[in-house]
């Protein structure tokens, strides 16, 4: 099998994976159409390459409102490497703790809230200070992680806790330890990984069944979608109405913030 088969052929295994874990996709989704239900927002969160699972809940095609993505460019913005903003940088940062707490310091969070948080080791400050700041707040949480990766590696936080630590649920991408799938010969360290695969499959699912919820429950969901399937004026006032719907959301994450503090 070349290299290239044997990573598709990877990949199917991971769907198997996430396909085992279908109940609790379930649970995440009934906690996140409630929290859309309730006029709230899920919170989305990823530091490293897993603000790609961020990113793919929404917004892009086939994704709808009620999902507040927080990404932090220190923490993400890779397309540099070196230099100013570069990727030791990102590195540092994402085990700098406090800064999960100043990140959340700008939402009025409610217990009515729900989120997702993404960290394929799980051992990062940053990720594992956001899930712990949200379950602080009566939040529940559901974090995407690497099970085989995390087991594999070992915390940076100093008290030796990890990301599945602070969550309500936790549901595995399948991918290895380490990430890469493939074994090349003549090569040392395995390469492609699949935890994007793992994670985007999960992600997806969770949006479908949400979706479903919101629909039986009377409110079906704006779906962005392209103009290819319902023309360019249809497609246009669906984008914006979800994003004036988004808008509306996010306003009330900040109208009240900082009164309870202010005694």
């Amino acid at each position: 099998m070349s290299p290239g088969l044997e990573y598709l052929a990877r990949c199917r295994e991971l769907i198997d994976v996430v396909e085992q874990q279908a109940a609790m996709i379930r649970q995440a989704a009934d906690w996140f159409a409630e929290t859309i239900l309730a006029g709230r927002m899920v919170h989305l969160f990823g530091s490293g390459h897993s603000r790609i699972l961020v990113e793919e809940m929404w917004p892009r095609y086939g994704s709808f409102p009620g999902f507040n993505p927080i990404v932090e460019l220190s923490l993400s913005f890779h397309n540099l490497v070196v230099g100013a903003n570069g990727q030791r940088q990102a590195m540092f940062l994402e085990n700098a703790t406090g800064l999960a707490e100043q990140v959340l310091r700008n939402f009025d969070l409610s217990s009515q809230d729900s989120a997702m948080v993404a960290s394929s080791s799980g051992c990062n400050r940053v990720p594992i200070e956001m899930a712990e700041g949200f379950r602080k707040r009566g939040i529940k949480v559901v974090a995407i992680i690497s099970l085989r990766h995390s087991e594999a590696s070992a915390s940076r936080d100093p008290r030796g806790v990890k990301l599945q630590d602070f969550a309500d649920v936790v549901l595995d991408t399948g991918a290895p330890a380490g990430d890469a799938m493939v074994e090349v010969p003549g090569l040392s360290n395995r390469v492609a990984p699949g935890s994007t695969i793992g994670g985007c499959l999960i992600v997806n699912a969770i949006k479908a069944e949400t979706a479903a919820r919101l629909t039986e429950a009377g409110q079906p969901p704006r779906v962005l979608t392209a103009s290819a399937l319902i023309g360019s004026e249809r497609s246009e006032q669906l984008f914006q109405s979800a994003y004036d719907e988004h808008a509306r959301r996010l306003a009330r994450l900040y109208a009240d913030i900082g009164l309870h503090n202010a005694e």
